[in-house]
């Protein structure tokens, strides 16, 4: 496979589980930055809210700061890992040998292939075996409009500055085994419909996650899955988000009590009842929003 092609992958598996939640009963604060502390730690650790993918990476001087008083910087994958990629390739294609031709119908098989190919340039043939969810993914980038830029990546620009090390919530094999968990099926009507309408709806839904991420308002992130409930993303949310969630609160309690430790995950994790916010005060942790 192409490196060009694989850097894509790559680029899509970070943003492939960021933008969709539960709705929530209780409204936060509108921040994406908030302190934890509390419950034994002898110093606060920060809880930050990112975007995958945006046209201005730069971080506030509030994160900056941050990012100063602590001491280790752990995003959901671990992005300084020399294996990613390998690992990646492993998990990146359906079981059984199943191919996107065996998921829809004829025609709707060749309304994909052309709109693959005449966004990407490469035959279907070439990813029809990965999973429907990693070739919408891929497809990301041009829902922007500008040079794609990362939040990860001035985060983990400040930690190499520092020589801090950059650590993972989960693995890429965990967050793979997702796409495994949620139906091939269902994941295939998703990229369909943005193959029929070329991108039209998703457009305009990116751009409205845009303007509450610019307005700091998590709430509103979660809430937009309201409005399309047929998108695997929201049939799905348990997978996608809640169990992941649940899963990071021990992790997230083992690192702060070891040192303090700026946390970088997608913002659609903080807010929710099954949110990282909310599940970090079950725990006992103080979670305070940083203005």
């Amino acid at each position: 496979m192409k490196i060009t092609i694989m850097k894509k992958l790559i680029f899509a598996l970070a943003i492939s589980l960021t933008c969709f939640s539960t709705v929530n009963a209780q409204e936060l604060e509108k921040s994406l930055l908030w302190e934890i502390s509390g419950n034994g730690l002898t110093v606060s650790s920060y809880l930050y809210g990112t975007i995958h993918m945006t046209c201005d990476a730069t971080l506030d001087e509030d994160v900056i700061k941050a990012l100063d008083d602590t001491s280790l910087l752990v995003l959901e994958l671990d992005m300084d890992d020399p294996s990613m990629q390998m690992k990646m390739m492993k998990g990146l294609y359906m079981k059984e040998g199943k191919h996107l031709k065996d998921l829809v119908e004829e025609d709707d098989y060749q309304t994909i292939s052309e709109f693959v190919k005449s966004e990407m340039g490469m035959p279907i043939e070439m990813i029809g075996h990965m999973k429907p969810f990693l070739i919408s993914a891929m497809f990301y980038p041009k829902l922007l409009g500008c040079p794609v830029k990362s939040i990860e990546a001035s985060l983990m620009e400040v930690a190499h500055k520092q020589k801090e090390e950059v650590l993972g919530l989960e693995t890429v094999e965990e967050q793979l085994l997702v796409f495994d968990e949620i139906p091939y099926e269902d994941q295939a009507a998703d990229l369909l419909r943005s193959a029929k309408d070329k991108l039209v709806k998703d457009k305009a839904s990116f751009e409205k996650l845009l303007k509450y991420y610019s307005d700091e308002d998590i709430e509103g992130m979660i809430k937009m899955m309201e409005e399309d409930k047929e998108l695997s993303t929201a049939k799905h949310s348990d997978k996608m988000l809640d169990n992941r969630n649940k899963n990071w609160i021990a992790k997230i309690s083992e690192f702060s009590k070891k040192q303090p430790t700026f946390y970088g995950v997608g913002a659609a994790h903080l807010a929710g009842d099954q949110g990282v916010i909310k599940l970090l005060r079950e725990a006992g942790y103080t979670v305070e929003a940083v203005h």
